[in-house]
Parts: C-alpha cells; structure tokens; sequence
C-alpha cells in the first residue's frame, strides 16, 4: 500500500512497517498523514507484516511470551533495512529495544482508559452480576477486576476489537474490557459501553501512545520524526516504561501505570497486583517532566518495598 506525495518530486519512499490489523493499519496511515502535512515531497509505502502475537490466537499471551510478541518481526525487518520505520502501539514494545533501534517520537495520546461493555449494561465493575463471565486476556485488566470483585469469572478472550464484540454479541463473556483508544482510532462512535475511571482500572504502561521507531543511526528518519514528538506523552510514556524496567515488568506481570503531565510536573500512578487480585500494591509519586525516567525507577522501587 503506497501513499505518493501529491506535489513535487518525492524524496525517497519511506517504508512504514506495521502489523496487519485494521487498527494498526489505521494507526500507521495516521502517521503517514503527518508525515506528508510537514512535507509534500515526502511519499510513504505501508508494509503490513504478521508477528508472533498475531499468528497465536487460541492462548492467553502470558503463556506465549512477554513483550515483543507483536514488535519482532517488524524490528527485524528495520534492522536488516526492509524498513524504515515502524509504528507500534507503545504498550507492546520491550522496555528494551534491540541494539540499533530508537524509539524516535511518541505522538500526541489517545484516551487511555479501558472501556467496559456489558451485556447487562453496567457502568463499573463492581454493578456486574455476582459471577459475572469477564472476557479479556490481559492479566492487568484481569487481576484488577477480581481485586475489586473476586466473585467474578475470567474468560480469555483474543482477537481483534470486532472478533471481541462479537464474541460478547454471541454470549461467550457477559462483559468484555476494551481500550478507549482503539475503539476511538477506529472510528467507533459513540463508544459501546462505559469508560472506567483511573481510580477504578489502571492502564497498561504506554496504553494509547504510538511508538514510532526508527535505526538509530538514521539522522533523515529521525529529523523528519522529531516533529511529530509530542513532549508530554513521550515524558509520560519514558517514565511508565521506566516503571516497567525497573519491576522486569513482563506480559507475566499484572503492572499497571498512568503518568500524567501537569505544568512542569509529572505524576506517575501505578500498581502491581497478584495474578489472582488477592493483594494489589499501588504507588502515586510526583517529579519533573524531565526527569521522567528517574521518577518510574523511584515509583518501581517504592512498589518493590511495598511489595
């Protein structure tokens, strides 16, 4: 799938790497749109890609692997030169990135709150019916779920955000979690069921920030990045995957993290929970924006104490 520049001469095609999904894909023409509103010449060529995440769909991703389930294949592919930028959503990206690569720009965040969607319409997690099915597989959203109500049945449910709807239409879950964000970035509106609050179901670290990343050596990719940074989320994002570093946080780890820009401040909420919701840690620390990543090593080892 190739995007041309619509005046003058291109300046060399830029191959965007991406996963196949509709909301991947929808994300990575995002990025091109911005790409070619800084600079018209500038014409992009989408290489949609299947990764490991993908290709298993009948097992919960805590038993497949950690993080870069759905990142590999396309750093690979940036590596060996197949590519010359990739576009993920932020929250599957390894806290560590391979030798060679940069996590280049964050762009502007999406509404990072989890959505639920309920057969019996309930707004909040605690109005759901006493051993109600709750489809997801993520461990966070699953472990923050029972801590509140340990009544409740946890289904794992995979797919993506239609294959999940449609899942709950047929009756497999009474309730399912969603992302805000990719419901939003997919055109879904209005939003098909109730927003959680912060308060009461923490984000993945990262969720709703696009990571774009590029080789490290790469000054043209990482010149014509710079403008799409966005310096809020990317301090934000830098401190919840510093969080996560400083934990070892895995797909194997229920870790949830929010940091939030005020003024010249950043707040970092997180938590690390018990598989099961038996027992939740939490932590809320304050620091400078610019010292992002020391404030989510600091907010790691006050979850450790407590922990």
């Amino acid at each position: 799938m190739a995007l041309s520049a619509p005046n003058g001469p291109a300046l060399g095609i830029i191959r965007i790497g991406t996963r196949r999904s509709a909301l991947a894909l929808t994300q990575a023409e995002e990025v091109c749109r911005r790409l070619q509103a800084l600079d018209a010449k500038v014409s992009v060529e989408l290489v949609p890609m299947m990764t490991s995440g993908d290709r298993t769909l009948d097992q919960p991703l805590a038993e497949i692997g950690g993080k870069g389930l759905f990142t590999k294949e396309i750093e690979d592919a940036l590596l060996d030169g197949r590519i010359d930028l990739a576009v993920h959503s932020a929250k599957d990206m390894q806290t560590q990135l391979p030798p060679g690569l940069a996590l280049a720009a964050v762009p502007p965040r999406e509404d990072a709150r989890d959505v639920l969607i309920a057969a019996s319409g309930a707004a909040h997690i605690k109005d759901l019916p006493q051993g109600a099915r709750l489809g997801t597989s993520s461990l966070r959203r699953a472990a923050q779920a029972l801590h509140v109500r340990p009544d409740l049945r946890i289904v794992s449910l995979r797919g993506n955000v239609q294959t999940r709807l449609a899942k709950l239409e047929r009756g497999e879950a009474d309730a399912i979690l969603l992302a805000a964000a990719g419901l939003k970035r997919l055109g879904i509106s209005p939003l098909p069921g109730h927003p959680l609050p912060l308060e009461e179901m923490l984000p993945a670290a990262a969720q709703a920030a696009l990571g774009l990343e590029c080789r490290e050596g790469d000054a043209r990719m990482l010149s014509l990045l710079a403008p799409l940074n966005d310096a809020d989320a990317a301090a934000a994002v830098a401190a919840e995957r510093s969080l996560l570093a400083a934990l070892e946080g895995s797909c194997r780890m229920p870790i949830a993290a929010y940091a939030q820009c005020m003024e010249e401040n950043l707040r970092l909420r997180a938590m690390l929970l018990a598989p099961d919701g038996a027992w939740a840690r939490a932590c809320d620390v304050t620091g400078k924006k610019e010292e992002a990543e020391a404030l989510g090593r600091r907010a790691g080892a006050v979850l450790k104490e407590r922990g």
